[in-house]
């Protein structure tokens, strides 16, 4: 989640709820661009349709690439024995990236998925390209890499259309939706408006669509990830018209993700707690202090509840809104609590933004 008074809280939805998606760990607005990461072309093959299951191609549904035939002779078992070789390498490899990158080590990752990917190719192995060329592109959005991410996202979605798969597909929108954040990133506001308002009308017609359907036709489950994707979209579309200064279209935006937020995760889930705080500061955005004081001061007091992760960033956008309402005593001590957390985490720009707020304050209230 994002806000106009800090930056990211990181987080989404989607993550929350356990799905395995794109942006999960990418802020909205990636850094300054780093060295680009080699260019691959996609190829032109189609792929068997793949399943339905939840979220971007997670990894063990990815790498149940295909059942294998009957033994129809010795060569071709020999042949069989080769291809399951070849794909626990590429196995290996694609959780060798996947710690790399959690363990911060993007260039190294990305050696390694160069090799997936030359072995994906080289055993003609479809569902292994795909997954590999969305990992890479992840890597790329997350360094900042915006044009080879915008190549790469490009090259998985190709692959998943040439494949039989709809547009109206969760894992379409989830790449359209990287997508336009990348659009978003490089101020090319027409794209960037065009996807989000494409993710958003297409989840929401599939939605009130599939809303009868029986479970033995569509789970549960996959309506819940539809429904939260759309949340994520949602959010994203606000955060977007907030940078924007959009505030009250923002505002909207924010109050439907976060009723989603509410009804599939609950109350005191992390999510909506960062929600509440969100949709506060698009309130305090608009000059309506009072009424964004009460959704972030029940964000703050959650958070405080919950033993939130990111507390003292919630307490920070607590802070700024009592420093908008002129309540410099109570603003003062909340910036300190929010320091004090903030040096528990050892959150090194959280500490400097805080005490350079506190300048401020301590500057404001001299004034009076």
């Amino acid at each position: 989640m994002y806000r106009l008074l800090i930056p990211s809280l990181g987080g989404r939805l989607l993550r929350a709820a356990g799905r395995c998606c794109w942006v999960s760990s990418a802020p909205w607005i990636p850094g300054p661009q780093g060295s680009r990461a080699s260019e691959v072309k996609a190829q032109p093959i189609r792929v068997p349709p793949p399943g339905r299951g939840p979220g971007l191609l997670p990894l063990l549904a990815a790498l149940a690439w295909f059942s294998r035939p009957a033994d129809t002779g010795e060569e071709q078992q020999q042949a069989e024995d080769a291809a399951d070789e070849t794909e626990a390498q590429i196995i290996q490899l694609l959780k060798r990236a996947k710690l790399s990158i959690m363990k911060d080590e993007p260039e190294e990752a990305e050696l390694i998925l160069h090799d997936a990917l030359h072995l994906a190719y080289q055993s003609d192995n479809k569902k292994a390209i795909i997954y590999t060329y969305d990992l890479m592109a992840n890597l790329a959005f997350i360094r900042g890499q915006l044009e080879n991410a915008e190549k790469l996202f490009k090259a998985t979605m190709s692959y998943l259309l040439g494949g039989g798969m709809q547009q109206e597909d969760n894992a379409i929108i989830e790449i359209s939706l990287k997508l336009a954040s990348i659009y978003a990133a490089q101020n090319r506001h027409e794209f960037a408006l065009a996807g989000y308002e494409f993710c958003i009308s297409t989840l929401e017609e599939k939605i009130e669509r599939e809303k009868e359907l029986t479970e033995d036709i569509l789970t549960v489950e996959e309506k819940v990830n539809t429904y939260l994707l759309l949340g994520m979209c949602l959010d994203a579309y606000a955060r977007y018209l907030l940078f924007s200064k959009q505030p009250s279209q923002a505002q909207r935006m924010y109050e439907k993700a976060l009723q989603i937020s509410e009804e599939m995760l609950g109350d005191r889930h992390p999510q909506t707690i960062v929600l509440l705080s969100d949709l506060a500061t698009t309130l305090d955005a608009q000059g309506l202090f009072d009424e964004a004081f009460v959704y972030v001061q029940k964000a703050s007091d959650l958070a405080r509840q919950i033993e939130h992760p990111e507390l003292h960033m919630l307490l920070r956008n607590l802070a700024a809104i009592l420093m908008h309402r002129e309540r410099y005593a109570q603003a003062k001590e909340i910036y300190q609590e929010a320091l004090k957390q903030a040096e528990l985490k050892r959150d090194e720009v959280s500490i400097q933004h805080i005490r350079e707020e506190l300048a401020e304050l301590s500057r404001k209230s001299t004034l009076i």
